[in-house]
């Protein structure tokens, strides 16, 4: 494996056990192949900061009958045609609905559409889940 480095980390034996325990249940087949996903996690998390492209899904559970919110909800999304690639509505009980929402674009332009969206009178919960390739 060609650009691969070895290093050396200083760990507690508890949390190690632990680290242990986390790489079993999750099926890494090594403690490499699991510090390299986490770090791979960090720096994807971090560029949600920064202007550079990247893809995720808005998920929001909402009270359907709340006046206006399905409007303003779809106002919110034909105002972002381009960020927008795909959405899916399911009926969870008679007054719930959930929706994802896959987006593409800026990681500034993301945050704010699903801050906009999370933040609806009606909206009882939102989560932004973003990913990109590291660069």
């Amino acid at each position: 494996m060609a650009g691969i480095v070895r290093f050396g980390i200083s760990i507690d034996g508890k949390l190690l056990e632990r680290f242990d325990e986390f790489i079993e249940k999750k099926g890494y087949v090594s403690r490499s192949e699991a510090v390299r996903d986490l770090i791979r996690n960090a720096l994807i998390e971090e560029s949600v900061g920064e202007d550079r492209e990247v893809f995720g899904t808005i998920t929001i559970v909402f009270d359907h009958h709340q006046k206006e919110l399905e409007d303003k909800l779809t106002d919110l999304e034909h105002q972002h045609l381009n960020n927008i690639i795909s959405s899916l509505h399911v009926h969870i009980d008679h007054h719930h609905c959930m929706e994802t929402i896959v987006v593409k674009g800026k990681a500034s332009e993301i945050r704010e559409l699903a801050d906009r969206i999370i933040s609806q009178k009606g909206v009882k919960h939102g989560k932004l889940v973003v990913t990109g390739i590291e660069p």
